[in-house]
């Protein structure tokens, strides 16, 4: 992978140069403070600078929370990364995906997809999620991110702004709190949703290392068994994603020895062709996760609204979806380009015209976010499907003969207008 340029800041020296919010009794005053430095809330936080408005991020951990493996993005994230002036930046360390291989646990191919073929302006490419997180991090000012501040409550305050708490004390009274803290989300839960609900199955995930350069051409490797799936694609030339999904009727313990974790992995698939066993024996064992897979449905008129009070959720802390569209990351930066291009002329204008904005916002979203989390629920629950006779039918008709990858990949049609950089 190529080298990062060099005025970028190493991780750590970044951790040194941000703010951490000192405790007192005084309540400090805010515009914007965003929850939370994932993906959601560091795109959030860029989107808002590059339109000249300030924000304050708010991350519990000691640093950027950097572990996991890759996220796949397709057009739609490429299309808002290159809004927020970065997109050329990830493009230059990560392989272009070209298509699609569906294949049997046995190694026989199913189907071959191009992407160029059905669409001449897909882009698809597995990038890590600390270089995303950390490219972001570094379009913002130094003392943007606060980190070690752990939320400890958040109640309405004068003036109808919000105020937080945080564990060390400090107090914080802001006109809009977004909400970007993920799945277990504090700001979510104080707006009134319900926990994510788990949905059956979980996924073993890992990134392969090959320090001579890997031998995979740039596709998706699927592969289909009975209640079992897992693929693996190319990231960069030296590193090969892959994952593992499973039924289990509890998302079971919490097991934090990552050499236990792979070798469950390897049990699991040990009568599979090796070609996906040969990946995962090259993957350290500190790669290695196991994630419970959940999702929260936002029915019409029964889930909470989006947005209250200047309060707003963003990514999944709002929409918590399956990884089987690979849409999460790109959903996330999706909702953070049009809640600033609608909040940041709003700031100017006073809290109504900023109330009307969060509600545009959240129509705006949903409208294109339920119907994506309840397809990506259904087409999970499919591929999970352990029937001999379903599996039977998917391989030898379903596959081969009846998918159309143009109409899997209308999800990632989605336009935005390029973020114009105004001076602060």
């Amino acid at each position: 992978m190529a080298a990062f340029s060099s005025s970028f800041l190493p991780l750590h020296c970044v951790s040194l140069h941000q703010r951490t919010i000192s405790a007192g009794s005084d309540i400090r005053k805010e515009e914007v403070v965003i929850v939370g430095a994932g993906i959601a809330g560091l795109s959030t936080a860029v989107s808002l600078h590059r339109l000249g408005v300030r924000s304050v991020v708010l991350e519990q951990a000691e640093s950027l929370r950097t572990g996991g493996t890759s996220l796949t993005l397709f057009k739609n994230g490429w299309k808002v990364l290159d809004a927020m002036g970065v997109g050329d930046e990830l493009r230059s360390q990560y392989l272009e995906i070209l298509g699609i291989v569906i294949k049997t646990e046995n190694g026989r191919v199913l189907r071959a997809f191009t992407f160029k073929d059905e669409d001449q302006t897909q882009e698809v490419r597995a990038v890590e999620r600390r270089t995303l997180l950390e490219t972001l991090a570094k379009q913002l000012p130094l003392d943007s991110i606060s980190f070690s501040s752990k939320l400890a409550n958040i109640q309405k305050h004068e003036n109808d702004e919000t105020l937080l708490q945080l564990v060390n004390g400090t107090r914080i009274s802001s006109k809009v709190v977004i909400g970007c803290d993920g799945i277990r989300s504090s700001v979510a839960k104080w707006m009134g949703f319900s926990e994510p609900k788990y949905v059956g199955y979980c996924a073993f995930r890992g990134l392969g290392e090959y320090p001579d350069g890997q031998p995979y051409e740039p596709r998706v490797n699927y592969i289909y068994g009975r209640g079992i799936r897992a693929a693996y694609v190319p990231v960069s030339p030296t590193k090969v994603y892959w994952f593992v999904c499973f039924n289990s009727p509890t998302p079971g313990p919490k097991i934090t020895d990552q050499s236990v974790l792979k070798k469950q992995t390897k049990e699991l698939i040990k009568n599979w062709d090796s070609e996906l066993l040969n990946i995962i024996d090259a993957t350290p064992d500190d790669t290695v996760i196991r994630t419970p897979l959940v999702d929260r449905w936002l029915w019409p008129g029964l889930s909470p609204n989006a947005s209250s009070g200047g309060a707003v959720v963003v990514g999944d802390a709002w929409h918590p979806m399956t990884p089987n569209l690979g849409q999460g990351a790109c959903c996330a930066l999706e909702d953070a380009i049009v809640l600033v291009q609608k909040l940041a002329p709003a700031l100017k204008a006073g809290p109504m015209v900023v109330d009307g904005a969060l509600k545009a916002y959240q129509n705006e979203r949903w409208r294109r976010i339920f119907p994506l989390t309840v397809r990506a629920n259904v087409t999970g629950a499919i591929l999970q499907l352990e029937n001999p006779l379903v599996c039977s039918l998917r391989d030898h008709l379903l596959v081969p003969k009846l998918i159309r990858l143009g109409p899997m990949m209308e999800h990632t049609n989605f336009e935005c207008a390029p973020l114009l950089e105004t001076k602060m």
